[in-house]
Parts: structure tokens; C-alpha cells; sequence
């Protein structure tokens, strides 16, 4: 053999184990390798990383992000996310660009991680499939679109797939059946659309699924059940429909299940009370219906039980209140629930279930049209040092508000539309952390002057205030004066209230809506109320106001909303925006009043300069 047939012999050689070497003497990837990576670069616009600008020769196991094999030489790694490391200081990176189809040369690739990018458009590769060593497709966090190509179901050794925050759309393909060795599949935050195929019931090996906020129809699958694996299911935020496969309830490792925000109908399997890992079930805003099973109170490490916003029946079952998550552990750990929400959900409690004060690190009560009825029950005095917010709206409570919920550090207090018809306890003075107040439609009555002398500490005091519907009466001459100045609602309509409408209004700086209408509050409109600015909408209608509207009332730049119709107001209305843009029935019933939107006044009339 001579010299010339032993050289190519040798380059052969070089070349079948990635080692080739350039004319210049400078070692050279495979080249399919060297195309796919070229190509990739050559489809960036723009990289504020700057990794790609070093991808200089041919060398490419050399270059930034990409790992090759130390015997082949082959790329087994090209990771490339957008958050890393510059200057020993985490950052956030970006490329603006096409995912090039070439990547699918890389035959021998393992890891393929280009998720965050931000900008980085096109498509998966029609032949990804090529890529039979992948074990990791990471493309997440990007604006990438078009379907999931069907030669996806080739890449049998692909272990996670994370495409979730992307602009992909098209069905699942089957072929994802096919990916038997997967353990993590996140699809989440795409436009994925039709159903959820059957043969996902083959991947064995499934610990994650997720496949929250798409548009995926049809029912669940019932061989879902068949994923012995699977720890966390996140179906949510799609329009799927049917019932909850009951085979799900099989699932012994099965620590969360999010199926909230769909159209499922039907009952809450009663196999769920067999699933001793879950932590999180969140089943609320469906069409479910019928009773709460009364074996989830079996559930020792349930932390997140969420039923609201559905059509569920029947008595809330004792047996919530043993679980683990209501009471203090043995080693004094607490994984407990810190907000219960259970409003109009038309479960039939009668009476708000005693155990609920024993939860050690519950905050949040919200049980609003649960059909409780009767006085506000004394146990709950217990709960004082701990729970912030108690919503009892809508249910069909009676007596009086008792005197010791003063002594609660609520931030949100809602005992609207009920029966109570007690005066407001003096207690309620004490509310320092109170940030919204209803109590609207109710038969309350006395004085509101406590309103205005409670001692707020919360960093923006009192802001939301509805006590509309009710039978208070007297003045309002303490309004403003208080330390309450950064209410934003204020509605005190459709009660007895007189006097006048001090000067003092002005003082609430930050309000934007005041409703004061039917009552009989008798005075003069004060000017100063122009200096709540920020007003948007003012209503106070149906009262016995008397003299003119201020001129003042043309600072109102922000307001969308006036009505002060049915008063005994006389003059010409102050002629510019915003007032005289409103409908003539924002001012009709005042005899007196003239001027635009009303017809012009008469030179007997009161003009205003």
C-alpha cells in the first residue's frame, strides 16, 4: 500500500470517529454536526448572550453550550437557555430568531435545552425523530408554533419533554403513546386543541403531566388510570368535558391533581379518598355535583382542598375536620390549609361547622351562600388571633353582630346580605388591620359615627366600605375627620341618613366612587368635595340637597358616572366637561336646575359666572 492510500485511509478513520482535522491542521466536528450548528446560528438574528458570536472554526466541541462525546466526538449536549450565569451573577437572556430544522443531523444528541429564549420562533423539526439518543427536549418559555410533529413517537429513550409557554398548536399525536421511557411531559400554556389521546394510557413511566391552559375538549381518559407512576396531574384552564374517571382514584402516588377551570359534570369520585400521597385537590369552577365524598377526611396529607364554584349538594361531611391538615402534627410541624373557600357552592351547612376554629394556621373563612342560618355562632371567639378575612355574605344569619368580633384582627370582613338587625357593637372601633367592610343589605341600624373613629394601623387604612340597604340613621358629620382618609369605595346608600354633607368630604382624598343616594341628607353640596378628584363615579340621587352645583365640580376629570338626580337643586349647571357630558337623567327631578344637557336657563334663573 502506498503513502497516498494509507493517508485516506487514515482520514476515513478520523472521519468515522468525529476527529477530522482541517487542512490548517485545526480538529473539526462531524460534519453533520458542523451543518446543524451552522444552520442554528445562521437562523439567529440577534444574541444578547453573545455565546454564538465565539462559535468560530470548526471545532464545534469547543464552542459554548455544546457538549461532545470523548470517544465519538459526536454533539451529545446543546444547552443554550436563557437564564445563566455572566460575571458570577445570575441573568436573562434572549435570542431573536428561527429554530433551524437542521438541528434533526444531530443524530447522536442526548440533550437538546434552548428553553427561555423568549424570541426564538419556527417550529420542532419535522424529523426530529432522527434524534434517537434524546433524552431531554427542552424548548420552553419561547414563541415557537405549529403542531407536535408525529415522528415525536420515534424518540424512544426521551425521558422529559418541557415545550410549556409556547405558541404550539394542532392535536396531540398519537405517537406520544409511543415514548415509553417518558417521565415529564409539560405541555402547559400553548393552544393545543382536540382531545387527549388514548394512548397516553402506555407511558408507564410518567411521574409528570401537565397540560394546563390550552383548549383541549373531550373527556378525560379513562386509561389514565393505567399510569401507576404518575405523581402530579394538571388538566386545568382547558374545555374538557364528561365525567372524573374513577380509575384516577387507582393512583396511589398521585400527590396533585388540578382539574379546575374545565366542564366536568358528574360527581367527585369517591375513589379519591384511596389516595394517601395527595396534597392538592383543586376540582373548583366545573359543573360537579352531588356530595362531597365523605372519604376525603381520609386524605392524612391533603394541604389544598379547592371545591368552589360548582353545583355541589348536601352536607359538608364531619370528616373534613379530621384531616391532618386542619390540626397541630405529633412532631409540631403544621401542614395545614390557610384559606377555606367554599362560597356558593349550594352545600347545605346550616350552621358553620365547629371544627373550623380548631384549624391552627387556617387565615381565610369564605363561606358565602352555604346556607347557614341562625345568629353568629359564640365559638368562633376562639379563632380571634388568627383569622384575617371571614366572608359569611349571602347566607340567612339573624340577631345581632356580637360585640366580641371587635376583638378579631380582621382585613376583610363580609357580612352582607343576611338578616342581622343589631346597631354596630362599639368594639368595631377596634379594627386597626380592617381594610374592606360590607354589610350591606341587612336591617342594622344606630349611628355611623363608629365608622369614622376606628383607629386603622394598616399601612393604607380602611379602603372598601359598603353599608348600603340598612336602617342606620342620623349624621354624617364626622365623615372625613377621621383617620380614614384613604377610603376609595364609600357606599352608604338606601338608608335614614340626614344632616348635611360636611365640609369634611373633601378630606378623602383617595375616593373614587361615593354613593349617598336615597337618604335624606338636607344641606347644600360643599365645594370641597371637588378635591376628591380621583372621583369616577358619584351618586346622590334621592335625596333633599338644596342650592347650586358647585363650579368647583368641573375638577372632576376622572368621573365616569354621576347621578344627582331627585334633589332640590336650582341654577345653571356648570357648563363644561365632565357635566355637561352627562345624560339629561343624571339631573332630572331638580325643578330649579337649567343649563346643558337640561334646556337653557331663563334670565330669572340662576346663573353661575
Amino acid at each position: 500500500m502506498g503513502s497516498k492510500e494509507v493517508l485516506v485511509l487514515l482520514i476515513i478513520l478520523m472521519i468515522t470517529k468525529g476527529e477530522c482535522k482541517a487542512s490548517d491542521g485545526e480538529k473539526t466536528c462531524h460534519p453533520n454536526d458542523l451543518k446543524a450548528l451552522i444552520d442554528f446560528k445562521s437562523g439567529i438574528r440577534h444574541d444578547d448572550s453573545f455565546r454564538l458570536e465565539k462559535w468560530i472554526g470548526r471545532d464545534c466541541c469547543k464552542w459554548d453550550g455544546i457538549v461532545c462525546d470523548n470517544v465519538t466526538g459526536r454533539v451529545i449536549k446543546m444547552k443554550l437557555p436563557g437564564a445563566m450565569t455572566i460575571d458570577d451573577a445570575p441573568a436573562q437572556t434572549s435570542m431573536d430568531g428561527v429554530l433551524s430544522p437542521s438541528l434533526s443531523l444531530l443524530t447522536s444528541l442526548e440533550v437538546l435545552e434552548l428553553s427561555g429564549l423568549s424570541h426564538l420562533k419556527g417550529q420542532i423539526p419535522p424529523l426530529i425523530g432522527n434524534l434517537a439518543k434524546l433524552r431531554t427536549l427542552a424548548l420552553s418559555y419561547n414563541s415557537l408554533s405549529g403542531p407536535i410533529p408525529e415522528s415525536i413517537g420515534k424518540l424512544s429513550k426521551l425521558e422529559e419533554v418541557h415545550l410549556n409557554s409556547n405558541n404550539f398548536s394542532g392535536s396531540l399525536p398519537s405517537s406520544l403513546g409511543n415514548l415509553s421511557s417518558l417521565g415529564t411531559m409539560d405541555l402547559t400554556s400553548n393552544h393545543f386543541s382536540g382531545s387527549i389521546p388514548h394512548s397516553i394510557g402506555n407511558l408507564m413511566n410518567l411521574v409528570n403531566l401537565y397540560l394546563e391552559n390550552n383548549v383541549l375538549t373531550g373527556y378525560i381518559p379513562k386509561c389514565i388510570g393505567n399510569l401507576q407512576a404518575l405523581q402530579d396531574l394538571k388538566l386545568s384552564n382547558n374545555l374538557l368535558t364528561g365525567g372524573i374517571p374513577f380509575s384516577i382514584g387507582k393512583l396511589s402516588s398521585l400527590r396533585s391533581i388540578l382539574l379546575d377551570n374545565n366542564h366536568l359534570t358528574g360527581r367527585i369520585p369517591s375513589s379519591f379518598g384511596q389516595l394517601k400521597s395527595l396534597v392538592t385537590l383543586s376540582l373548583q369552577n366545573n359543573q360537579l355535583e352531588g356530595p362531597v365524598p365523605s372519604n376525603l377526611g381520609q386524605l392524612q396529607s391533603l394541604a389544598e382542598l379547592n371545591l368552589g364554584g360548582n353545583r355541589l349538594s348536601g352536607k359538608l361531611p364531619k370528616t373534613i375536620g379530621l384531616l391532618p391538615l386542619f390540626t397541630l402534627s405529633i412532631s409540631n410541624n403544621i401542614t395545614n390549609l390557610s384559606r377555606l373557600y367554599l362560597s356558593f357552592n349550594p352545600l347545605n351547612l346550616s350552621s358553620i361547622p365547629t371544627w373550623l376554629v380548631d384549624m391552627p394556621s387556617i387565615n381565610a373563612i369564605h363561606l358565602a351562600g352555604c346556607g347557614i342560618e341562625g345568629e353568629i355562632p359564640r365559638y368562633l371567639q376562639s379563632a380571634a388571633s388568627r383569622w384575617a378575612e371571614l366572608d359569611l355574605s349571602a347566607n340567612h344569619l339573624t340577631g345581632s353582630i356580637p360585640s366580641w368580633l371587635g376583638s378579631f384582627h380582621l382585613q376583610h370582613l363580609n357580612l352582607s346580605t343576611n338578616s342581622l338587625s343589631s346597631e354596630i357593637p362599639a368594639t368595631f372601633i377596634s379594627f386597626e388591620d380592617l381594610e374592606e367592610l360590607d354589610l350591606h343589605s341587612n336591617k342594622l341600624s344606630g349611628s355611623l359615627n363608629w365608622l369614622f373613629q376606628m383607629r386603622c394601623s394598616f399601612p393604607f387604612g380602611l379602603s372598601y366600605v359598603d353599608l348600603s340597604n340598612n336602617r342606620f340613621r342620623g349624621d354624617i358629620e364626622l365623615i372625613g375627620k377621621g383617620s380614614q382618609q384613604r377610603i376609595t369605595k364609600l357606599n352608604l346608600s338606601n338608608n335614614l341618613l340626614n344632616g348635611e354633607l360636611p365640609k369634611s368630604i373633601g378630606e378623602l382624598g383617595w375616593l373614587w366612587s361615593l354613593d349617598l343616594s336615597y337618604n335624606q341628607l338636607n344641606s347644600v353640596l360643599p365645594e370641597s368635595l371637588a378635591n376628591a378628584s380621583l372621583l369616577k363615579r358619584l351618586n346622590l340621587q334621592q335625596n333633599k340637597f338644596t342650592g347650586t352645583i358647585p363650579y368647583e365640580f368641573l375638577k372632576f376629570k376622572h368621573l365616569r358616572e354621576l347621578n344627582l338626580s331627585g334633589n332640590l337643586l336650582s341654577g345653571e349647571i356648570p357648563q363644561g366637561k365632565p357635566l355637561t357630558g352627562f345624560p339629561k337623567s343624571s339631573y332630572s327631578g331638580n325643578r330649579g336646575l337649567c343649563g346643558a344637557p337640561l334646556p337653557p336657563c331663563k334670565r330669572t334663573q340662576t346663573s353661575h359666572p
